[in-house]
């Protein structure tokens, strides 16, 4: 038995000296067990030691810069990825698994899966469920996760040092868009929470992963396991929705984050995941003290928003890799099995009181949402975070906005673009933005308010 705290005191030292060298460490420990001993328990005792394990097998603390934007833009899943599904895919089925019985199966499967979240019905994760999920949906939550990640990034909330807990990990979509997104030498500590067969494809992904990724699956049902933090990052993808009560859940989670850690939570873009998502989001801001850091920002303290809370946000597509190709192809239905689009909506939550946009509200300059009745008809001032991207079919240009004080949706509609307020259409989705002199109207039809932006208006980004 080596005595893994001789390993770890003299680790230490070394680190602040020159790189930790297992061969080195093992003439200290008694007994000089073998290095490769040695090596292991450094692996294991890496993220606590603050190590980073190189090429050449030496160890050398981790950088203390933050993650910085890697330009994240996915455009095809991975290949090494995708090899790895098809391994499985090939190992139940055979060579031919996109064709005959089991592509038949496997077809079903995906159209249950559709039709199950199109009614809200709970779906039950066999081995043939799993493998189905994760040729359709795989691409999709790999692409979504790193562009919420970059709202985390901009303020430099995002260590190369990360514990993480993937609450409902399934097969892995988040967990290999985090692991891509995240530098060469981050360290990270992340922990998988998914009790169902899912688990079986994330453990054969997860080995595709860095060796200073180090995964752990805990095949347990997320009511029913402590949540040891902290962690840095608590993720909840696509599943708050599926979950008795994910409030109870969700604030388990907000308990187990670091001081500065953050919650986030990921749902399909549909009116009843995203608002649900939304629901619980609202219920952790009143009720246990968090924080949205994005992007539905509460700029006015003390009001919080009780419209439907439906927004979403839209990337560039991601092409379907050959496995979503090979199946589409074979069913005689072209299209349906292929899932290209990256849609979804999303929550970053945290308790220590940072956002994304440090901006707020001054009844002295700006309307809020909450009084927008008493101005109908009238040109007013106000701030809005940018809420979609364009939901016009061919019209004006219409933006969904918020400023956590609504009561009912507000759209902002572009009548007449100019040079003082074309940047309602170039903001990014999330973006505070600073209206003047736009003109709030009532529409019937709707059951909603419009912000006429035209060219008397005036629209800035804040922040």
């Amino acid at each position: 038995m080596i005595d893994r705290e001789a390993v770890r005191s003299n680790a230490k030292y070394l680190r602040q000296v020159r790189p930790i060298d297992p061969d080195e460490i093992s003439e200290y420990v008694e007994g000089t067990p073998h290095p490769a001993v040695v090596r292991r328990v450094l692996r294991e005792e890496a993220y606590d030691l603050g190590l980073y394990e190189r090429d050449d097998g030496t160890f050398v603390p981790v950088d203390e810069e933050p993650v910085s934007a890697p330009g994240w833009e996915p455009r095809e899943f991975p290949e090494r990825y995708t090899h790895a599904l098809e391994d499985l895919l090939v190992e139940r089925y055979g060579a031919n698994w996109h064709r005959g019985e089991s592509g038949d199966r496997l077809r079903e499967v995906i159209r249950r899966l559709k039709a199950d979240y199109y009614h809200q019905n709970p779906v039950e994760y066999d081995a043939e469920v799993a493998l189905g999920y994760a040729v359709y949906h795989l691409p999709d939550y790999y692409a979504a996760v790193g562009y919420v990640l970059d709202d985390l990034v901009e303020r430099a909330c995002l260590s190369r040092h990360l514990r993480v807990l993937d609450i409902g990990a399934g097969v892995g979509g988040p967990a290999l868009g985090l692991h891509d997104y995240l530098p060469e030498d981050a360290v990270v500590d992340y922990h998988a929470v998914e009790p169902s067969a899912a688990a079986d494809v994330l453990a054969d992904l997860l080995d595709e992963t860095r060796r200073n990724f180090r995964p752990t699956v805990h095949r347990e049902r997320a009511e029913d396991i402590a949540f040891d933090g902290p962690y840095d990052l608590v993720v909840c993808a696509n599943v708050l929705s599926e979950l008795d009560d994910p409030v109870a859940v969700a604030e388990r989670a907000l308990d187990a984050l670091a001081e500065d850690g953050t919650l986030l939570a990921l749902a399909p873009a549909d009116l009843e995941t995203s608002t649900g998502l939304r629901a619980v989001e609202r219920e952790l801001v009143t009720d246990h003290d968090a924080t949205v850091y994005a992007p539905t920002l509460r700029l006015w303290p003390g009001l919080e928003p009780s419209d439907r809370g439906w927004s979403f946000d839209e990337r560039p597509r991601i092409d379907a890799p050959h496995v979503q190709r090979r199946l589409d192809d074979a069913g005689g239905e072209p299209g349906t099995f292929r899932n290209e689009t990256v849609k979804f909506s999303y929550s970053l939550l945290r308790t220590d009181g940072r956002r994304r946009v440090d901006v707020r509200g001054n009844r002295s300059r700006h309307a809020r949402m909450a009084d927008v009745e008493a101005y109908v008809t009238d040109r007013i001032d106000l701030l809005a975070v940018k809420l979609s991207r364009n939901l016009s079919d061919g019209g004006n240009p219409l933006y969904k906005v918020g400023d956590g004080s609504e009561q009912l949706e507000h759209y902002a509609v572009l009548t007449r673009e100019s040079g003082l307020n074309r940047a309602l259409r170039e903001a990014d989705y999330g973006a505070v933005l600073q209206f003047e002199n736009v003109l709030a109207l009532w529409n019937d039809d709707e059951g909603a308010y419009n912000l006429v932006v035209d060219d008397e208006a005036v629209v800035d980004v804040v922040g």
